[in-house]
């Protein structure tokens, strides 16, 4: 093995045990920048620096919304990814028409406005990956 694959898998160790100790220590609910709305479970499951930035973080967690409900209008201070865990949902971005996504699709939610609304019978599971400024909201509600 050469130096430089050392070093790379050195650096790739460092980050997955730093990630797993933050993980195991921090799985908890987090600032969020408005209260949890009735039939929606927001819980952040690990916040970290983006590597190589003083500004940005990267936040995961997992947001349940109960049958019928919605998430409301909003936006976030930077973009948000996602993946359906389970279930489907109507995702709603202000001057486009509305998608419906399922289990398995993925998304992404720019600085824009948008709503997800459960339109099944059964809750909707989402991860979430969240790129934001450091001591900013994850997100804000919209009138």
């Amino acid at each position: 093995m050469n130096r430089a694959s050392a070093g790379k898998r050195q650096r790739a160790f460092v980050i997955c045990v730093a990630l797993a100790g933050a993980a195991a220590v921090g799985a908890t609910v987090d600032r969020l920048a408005f209260a949890q709305q009735p039939g929606i479970k927001r819980t952040i499951l690990l916040r970290t620096d983006e590597p190589g930035s003083k500004t940005h973080e990267a936040v995961m967690g997992v947001a349940e919304i109960a049958p019928g409900a919605m998430a409301g209008k909003h936006r976030h201070p930077g973009i948000e990814i996602g993946y359906i865990l389970e279930g489907s949902v109507t995702l709603e971005h202000e001057g486009e028409p509305a998608r419906v996504l399922k289990a398995g699709d993925s998304f992404n939610n720019g600085p824009g406005v948008h709503n997800a609304k459960n339109i099944g019978t059964t809750p909707v599971k989402i991860l979430a990956i969240y790129l934001v400024e450091k001591g900013k909201p994850l997100a804000e509600p919209v009138p």
